[in-house]
């Protein structure tokens, strides 16, 4: 799943190669574009972004929103990529990759095309971004968040601190990969519970937060670079590293599947109890 470090960087290219153009066609390709083409004005989804001016792109946790001047009014395209959503810019002459089930033609020339392997993403068009599902509920943005309101919000939370990390409602734009790699940083078990944790490990883990995402957003800019559709992840330290050496001290990284998720850690650098029922 794209998270805030991919989508941070996708931003700053998208920033830089494509606002203020205007999408001169827009193509939903079928049988798959429908189900991620998501049009809540009503008004047609390739008849309303047509003609429109991009006029600002931001990020807001695991979503991309895309504010466009339409002939009536404004409007937003929002991305929510979900496990195997991806934006590519192509050329219009350069072959469709798989599963590409929409394509926005702009006036320089270029495309904007969305990639989903599952179609699990969506993309929404709509006049008001309160229509989004989970759009509002979402809590600050990690970087943004200072450390005493890191504490203040994790307090009505008891449960493992990997799962709390990841809530949306808890912070912004943090989801499975990312969490592993913090709370490798802080030295914490994923599986420790939130009361559990001392003054001290909250710290740490604010820091670890901090640090792992600024960090992997340099690395991931310097190894995705112009080609957005990419999701590099080789650098990260424990993620889907299962069986290899941790870089900190060479024990090898663990695997649990639980929940329906993955979760790698090193258990000498993360030493944490057994998992009940596993």
């Amino acid at each position: 799943m794209p998270e805030l470090p991919e989508l941070e960087v996708v931003r700053e290219v998208l920033q830089r190669r494509i606002v203020g153009q205007t999408i001169t066609s827009v193509e939903v390709i079928p049988p798959g574009g429908p189900i991620v083409a998501r049009d809540l004005t009503h008004a047609g989804f390739e008849a309303a972004l047509t003609g429109a001016i991009l006029t600002a792109l931001a990020r807001r946790g695991k979503y991309l929103v895309f504010t466009l001047q339409a002939a009536t009014a404004p409007l937003f395209l929002v991305l929510n990529p979900k496990l195997t959503g991806r934006l590519q810019l192509a050329s219009p002459a350069e072959k469709h990759k798989a599963k590409t089930w929409a394509i926005f033609t702009l006036s320089g020339g270029s495309q904007v095309r969305y990639l989903d392997q599952k179609q699990m993403g969506q993309l929404y068009l709509t006049q008001t971004l309160e229509s989004i599902p989970d759009y509002v509920a979402m809590g600050p943005e990690a970087l943004e968040i200072s450390l005493e309101e890191f504490r203040q919000r994790l307090k009505p939370y008891r449960g493992e601190i990997k799962g709390v990390l990841t809530r949306g409602e808890f912070v912004a734009g943090i989801g499975n990969a990312y969490a592993d790699e913090i709370l490798w940083e802080a030295h914490l078990y994923p599986y420790r519970k939130r009361t559990q944790l001392t003054p001290q490990e909250v710290e740490r883990l604010y820091r670890a937060m901090r640090s792992t995402l600024l960090e992997s957003i340099e690395k991931v800019r310097t190894e995705m670079q112009e080609r957005i559709e990419l999701k590099p992840r080789d650098f990260l330290a424990v993620h889907m590293k299962t069986g290899q050496p941790c870089p900190r001290c060479g024990t090898p990284i663990s695997l649990v599947g639980a929940n329906q998720r993955i979760t790698n850690f090193c258990r000498k650098c993360q030493p944490g109890g057994l998992i009940r029922g596993m």
